[in-house]
């Protein structure tokens, strides 16, 4: 990209192009559209919804209320929604057994979703820590992660999770090689067509917290194996950048579709350079404590709520992201529709 040489003031007035609403929406260099959107939501096994806390205007749903927001998703133009199960506690185990269940809660609300609106894409989290009693994303060996044994498990889950209806598959663990485990699995069940989504770039953040209230998480450090206090065995040093990159690569080199960095903001740089270093479709997770911590400072008076909102998501348009996995999903596309 060339430059144009900038006249001296007052010749040239940058404010000129910033007068009227018009013209700035005339200028302007990044556009969010509901098109923009993936919309996360929680799904619970039993009726109605049930309020999460941590995150006002968040609740989980219900496999009925899931079909009904699926078809609120197709009105809004939201293109597909990210399904997280909340799992009873007492249903859970070291193992995470629950996960490749194809009568279990994501089964059915996959199904669920593409019988009411099978126009809406219907992504799948990749994952074991909603059913283990640990509330790790692998199985725990004397206080140790498995990475190969946990790709098996994952495996299981993945194959499932297509076979129920899912159209792309977001591998969350951070285990390595489990892209090209995934897809060589679909491969190999005839299953070509479904996408993976991986998330290449997760980092070891604080802001997840909420999140965990709203699927019910095990506690890190508790449970019937000895585990470890935290994710950073497995997740990223927030610290890193080239490691990002390097994970990235990985990924695609392995079949995946789609990459997203986790999470979304704090990493705005990483979302650059991932989308600069490989022209790849690139998503971000606005993760729940970005979410809570906006609805928080609103909630006081402290922000103006739909401003926010909208200029938060807009931030990951202009780093170069295709879309974003949000909260606000329903609600954006709301305002952006008005």
């Amino acid at each position: 990209m060339t430059n144009a040489p900038l006249a001296a003031y007052p010749a040239l007035r940058m404010r000129r192009l910033r007068q009227a609403d018009w013209v700035r929406r005339m200028v302007r260099e990044t556009v969010l559209t509901p098109n923009d959107l993936i919309w996360s939501m929680v799904v619970h096994e039993g009726e109605g919804t049930v309020p999460v806390g941590s995150m006002p205007g968040v609740a989980r749903l219900s496999v009925k209320e899931c079909a009904k927001a699926a078809k609120e998703a197709k009105a809004l133009g939201i293109p597909a929604i990210a399904v997280f199960p909340h799992i009873d506690g007492a249903k859970k185990d070291a193992t995470g057994k629950l996960a490749h269940d194809p009568n279990g809660v994501v089964a059915n609300a996959v199904k669920a979703m593409k019988d009411a609106a099978p126009e809406v894409g219907i992504m799948c989290d990749v994952a074991l820590d909603p059913f283990t009693d640990h509330g790790h994303d692998g199985l725990i060996e004397d206080g140790r992660i498995l990475n190969d044994e946990t790709i098996e498990a994952l495996v299981r889950q993945a194959v499932m999770q297509a076979k129920a209806g899912c159209d792309i598959l977001a591998p969350s663990d951070m285990m390595d090689g489990r892209v090209g485990a995934i897809r060589q699995a679909l491969e190999s069940e005839g299953l070509q067509d479904v996408m993976i989504m991986s998330y290449a770039a997760k980092y070891a953040s604080a802001f997840y917290g909420p999140y965990r209230e709203a699927i019910g998480s095990g506690k890190l450090g508790t449970g019937s194996v000895n585990n470890p206090g935290d994710k950073k065995t497995y997740q990223m040093d927030n610290a890193n950048h080239a490691e990002a990159l390097r994970e990235v690569a990985l990924d695609i080199s392995e079949g995946a579709d789609m990459v997203m960095v986790k999470p979304g903001m704090p990493y705005l740089d990483i979302v650059r350079q991932v989308v600069d270093a490989f022209g790849m479709p690139t998503f971000a997770f606005q993760v729940s404590g970005e979410y809570a911590m906006i609805m928080a400072a609103a909630q006081n008076g402290w922000l103006d709520e739909e401003r926010s909102i909208l200029e938060s998501l807009g931030a990951f348009k202009r780093a170069g992201a295709a879309g974003v996995i949000t909260y606000f999903a329903p609600r954006a596309a709301r305002l952006l529709g008005a």
